[in-house]
């Protein structure tokens, strides 16, 4: 691989540490971004949605305190009202993403990532 992939982290979170640390086993050229101190856009967040091919609601974490105290489980929202949701509390979508050009995966288990890296350079 010769461009750099991008793995979108919480850095308190066990599991987008356990995927870093997977990617330096495999000795993979990436960029970590921290996207809550450098917070995305709603147009990232929607392109990252994209190449997963997951609509917002697939990807919250609905056992997530602010998801509760958002009350998102209420409404029927649109994705764009959802979009805007989680740029303003990214806290509330699963982690980590991996992405590699046009495409990207939630990296959930850690596991996916393996078989992510793997099929990139095949």
């Amino acid at each position: 691989m010769a461009d750099k992939l991008f793995i979108y982290i919480k850095p308190t979170c066990s599991t987008c540490r356990k995927a870093v640390a997977l990617l330096e086993e495999l000795k993979v050229v990436y960029e970590p971004i921290d996207y809550f101190a450098h917070p995305l856009s709603k147009e990232k967040w929607s392109i990252l949605l994209k190449k997963i091919g997951l609509k917002p609601s697939e990807i919250l974490r609905t056992k997530e305190e602010a998801y509760s105290r958002l009350g998102i489980a209420k409404f029927q929202y649109l994705d764009e009202a959802l979009l805007d949701i989680i740029a303003s509390h990214p806290e509330i979508i699963q982690r980590p993403i991996v992405e590699y050009k046009d495409k990207a995966i939630l990296g959930r288990p850690p596991e996916k990532i393996r078989e992510f890296v793997l099929s990139l350079q095949s």
